[in-house]
């Protein structure tokens, strides 16, 4: 019978990690990442970020984790899934409905995945003392190239992290500990000849392999993106309000991945699976706070969420929203009133191109 006493310290860690609804729980050294810095400058310097400054102005703390915390010896990396029961791109021709990115139908990821990170860290305490400091998306942390590094999966060509066992549905956290823990093996590259993420992007947001340019991607459009959204990019924008999840959706390794093991915080809520367009350009910005209430897609605003379902609703080339698009024409923010307009003048263009 085997003792606690005999089970090792990282042992215990991930069966407390997996306890608390980690899918995926692996250990990399400080210092396991070091081309990841480089890498972020180039990209840096090339523009890609678009309008994140905060990338670029906390670039040396995010280039490395002894950037931001020097006394870190071990980077522990969790993966939470939330793994889809439906098909992601299911609502592509579907005009009068919104797409939603699967990790916003459910519960605000942030909270989930920091409650989940703080309890292991008090449990890590407990058991080998030692200072630590958890981390989840919001803080400059590299977390994609440190859970490639600690073997959570590997970085594809869309960017993202996969997973042989989750394919792309995983929440990242991670927690700096001043413990010298053991390492895993690192994740290796099984992208191979695939392209598929690469050619199902709706913008043409990927230069190179490995590569996204934010300035031309959805999600970054959608949901950083302050202000009118180049029209050149609007139609790949297609039905989508809030993030995209082509390049995902598509992934080869996602027939690995099983929805049963997603996190229940994560089951899409049924009014955010397949929203009407109408009822996201009714919303005021009180309406706007109870629907995504304990969602990630609060942080984005009313006037974002507005602006996106109007550029949706021109794509639909439906005339039946054109009252509500003529209403928010006159909208006190500039970017809602243009995109409405356009979204006007769009529905009109391919009516007249229909009677041609």
């Amino acid at each position: 019978m085997t003792r606690p006493s005999d089970i090792s310290l990282e042992e215990r860690l991930k069966a407390q990690a997996a306890a608390l609804g980690f899918a995926a729980c692996a250990i990399a050294p400080a210092d396991a990442a070091p081309q990841a810095a480089g890498r972020l400058r180039a990209w840096l310097d090339e523009g890609r970020h678009g309008d994140m400054i905060w990338m670029e102005e906390r670039a040396e703390q995010r280039g490395s984790p002894r950037g931001l915390w020097p006394d870190v010896r071990s980077v522990i990396m969790l993966g939470m899934s939330y793994t889809p029961g439906h098909d992601p791109l299911a609502l592509a021709e579907v005009g009068d409905r919104a797409r939603i990115s699967v990790y916003a139908q459910g519960r605000d990821y942030h909270d989930v995945v920091k409650k989940a990170l703080k309890a292991l860290a008090r449990w890590l305490v407990e058991e080998a003392d030692g200072a630590l400091k958890v981390f989840v998306d919001t803080a400059p942390v590299m977390e994609k190239p440190l859970a490639q590094a600690a073997g959570l999966g590997w970085q594809g060509k869309h960017s993202n992290l996969v997973s042989r066992d989750h394919g792309s549905w995983l929440f990242l956290g991670a927690i700096y500990s001043a413990l010298d823990l053991a390492a895993d093996a690192p994740g290796r590259d099984r992208c191979g000849s695939c392209t598929a993420c690469q050619t199902a992007c709706p913008t043409d947001a990927f230069p190179a392999p490995y590569v996204v340019d934010a300035r031309r991607c959805v999600s970054y459009l959608t949901i950083e993106h302050k202000g009118p959204i180049p029209e050149a990019l609007r139609e790949g924008i297609g039905n989508r309000v809030y993030g995209c999840d082509d390049c995902l959706a598509v992934c080869p390794w996602n027939k690995f991945a099983r929805s049963a093991a997603a996190h229940r915080a994560f089951l899409p809520r049924g009014e955010l699976v397949a929203p009407h367009l109408s009822d996201l350009l009714a919303l005021d910005d009180a309406g706007f706070r109870e629907v995504f209430s304990g969602s990630p897609i609060k942080r984005i605003g009313r006037d974002r969420m507005v602006r996106n379902a109007a550029i949706a609703a021109g794509n639909s080339g439906e005339a039946r929203f054109i009252p509500m698009l003529e209403r928010l024409s006159a909208d006190a923010d500039p970017a809602v009133a243009e995109a409405a307009a356009w979204a006007i003048a769009r529905i009109g263009d391919g009516r007249r191109a229909g009677r041609a």
